[in-house]
């Protein structure tokens, strides 16, 4: 889908060649009318009570006098916020399916839009007329190609507009490998997307297999491997938009393909939503694929350790122990809290780099889906400063998060008789020991971790990927950005170890 930026006054808006016409109208719109067309039909329908004020509340109509568009519809955005702009814009394309709109004009000139509301407007109708085709070939691909936002002043939300075609670039990315099944997303099919984002200017991508990985001591992630005939992949990948010099930012995606629980097999009920286990290592990938966009001057490192957990007669066993690459020990009390084992010997190879700040993203607790629901992710790290900005890029992108604690009495229960730390902690706070877990591989680091297992998709109907915490990460690495270029000294210098392809 391809998005353009116009300046286009609201007496323009009616004479814009397009298949419907979306008009957000502020709340504080006035009834009297002006002499042009949208200003008359915005009046008239207020005046008789047919736009009621309210976000998202709508009024939809066909081929009214002086449009060109045979479709308009006008929907309330409130105050012009770019959360009421999200609303506002799933609302109206509620009522615009029909399959011969391929071009549609979103006009935002009523509002005082800026580039929060402008990059709201932009993601929204991506996201509200995305649909997955790559398994069902009997699905309607989106009809809509071409979207013409109409805004007052180009120059005040350029930044907006062109951060947000990123975003839905890494988003719909995301969503792509997540929703996929897992026979058609194993780790190898994994790592070839991306060998492809490694095509794009200042990403390179590299792969390693079974052999390196042992090599590396990884005994915790080829613990949870055992099980599977598909063979485990580390996908390292780095983005170079700054000097060498500049630390990068480390982003640990879990991509567990498939997660049957191992021999402490899950339930059949739902299984089949376990392809989402590894929407942490898609929102890595998702983000890559908007770096790639905006090209910011910040390094990143994205790790992804990739395998299935697979109940076959090899397969790690409950009351098994095994040496993690930091040369702790684990006893795997149940096998199926199997993320944690692979993101902590990724937590230890991520130290290599000599990062500015660590962030692991992964679908890890269904605990922290009973603590947050679907509409925050869990947000756990020792560092005030790391988490008050991840938790500002949330809310600045709409994708939040909400900070839990992380009191070392909570990791009481991780304490084993047969090694250095059992892999769970029984069932109160489980979100919770399972990041303190994690901690115990990054207490070098300055480290955090988002526990998405509530927000990576949605269950019932609108079964699916979300797409999140892409938005969260591009924005939180846009910030970092954003302070490098008022303060770059303060930047550490950044290891980039050399790694072997599989």
């Amino acid at each position: 889908m391809d998005f353009e930026l116009k300046t286009l006054a609201p007496a323009q808006a009616p004479q814009l060649t397009c298949d419907a016409l979306l008009v957000l109208v502020p709340d504080a719109r006035a009834a009297a009318a002006a002499p042009d067309a949208l200003s008359r039909l915005v009046a008239q329908a207020t005046k008789a009570g047919d736009l009621e004020p309210g976000v998202a509340k709508l009024l939809a109509c066909y081929r009214p006098e002086g449009f060109k568009a045979a479709r308009v519809t006008l929907v309330r955005a409130g105050d012009g916020s770019a959360a009421a702009v999200r609303k506002a814009v799933a609302a109206g394309l509620s009522t615009l399916r029909q399959p011969g709109i391929q071009r549609l004009g979103l006009v935002l000139s009523l509002l005082d839009a800026g580039d929060a509301a402008v990059r709201a407007a932009v993601q929204a109708t991506a996201d509200a007329t995305y649909t997955f085709t790559t398994t069902k070939p009997s699905a309607k691909a989106r009809a809509l190609r071409e979207v013409v936002l109409g805004v007052s002043q180009q120059s005040t939300v350029r930044k907006g507009f062109e951060t947000g075609k990123a975003v839905v670039a890494g988003v719909e990315f995301a969503k792509e490998w997540a929703n996929r099944p897992a026979n058609h997303a194993t780790p190898t099919l994994l790592a070839e997307a991306a060998r492809k984002l490694g095509r794009h200017a200042r990403i390179k991508t590299e792969v390693l297999g079974p052999r390196q990985v042992e090599a590396l001591g990884m005994g915790s992630f080829l613990a949870v491997a055992r099980g599977s005939a598909e063979p485990l992949r580390f996908i390292v990948m780095q983005y170079a938009g700054a000097a060498k010099s500049s630390a990068p930012v480390v982003l640990v995606g879990k991509g567990i393909t498939f997660d049957t629980g191992g021999i402490s097999i899950k339930p059949a009920a739902e299984m089949d939503e376990m392809k989402f286990d590894m929407g942490g290592a898609a929102s890595v990938l998702g983000t890559f694929a908007a770096l790639a966009e905006l090209q910011p001057a910040i390094n990143v490192v994205g790790l992804i350790p990739s395998c299935e957990n697979m109940p076959d007669g090899q397969a790690v066993k409950p009351g098994d122990v095994v040496t993690s690459m930091s040369g702790q020990t684990i006893e795997i009390l149940n096998t199926d809290a199997e993320g944690r084992l692979i993101l902590c010997d990724a937590l230890t190879y991520a130290a290599r780099f000599k990062p500015r700040s660590v962030v692991d993203i992964a679908t890890l607790t269904g605990a922290c889906v009973i603590a947050l629901g679907g509409v925050r992710s869990g947000l756990f790290s020792p560092r005030d400063e790391l988490a008050q900005a991840l938790q500002q890029a949330g809310e600045a992108s709409h994708d939040l998060c909400w900070r839990m604690p992380l009191d070392d009495e909570y990791a009481e229960g991780l304490k084993s008789n047969f090694a250095d730390m059992g892999n769970v902690a029984g069932r109160a706070g489980g979100a919770i020991t399972a990041a303190k877990f994690l901690q115990k591989f990054a207490t070098d680091l300055p480290w955090a971790h988002l526990d998405i297992a509530g927000t990576a998709w949605k269950s019932g109907a609108a079964k699916g990927s979300t797409g999140r915490p892409v938005p969260l990460l591009v924005q939180y690495l846009l910030d970092q950005a954003a302070v490098d270029a008022t303060s770059p000294a303060k930047t550490k210098k950044a290891a980039s170890p050399r790694v072997r392809k599989a």
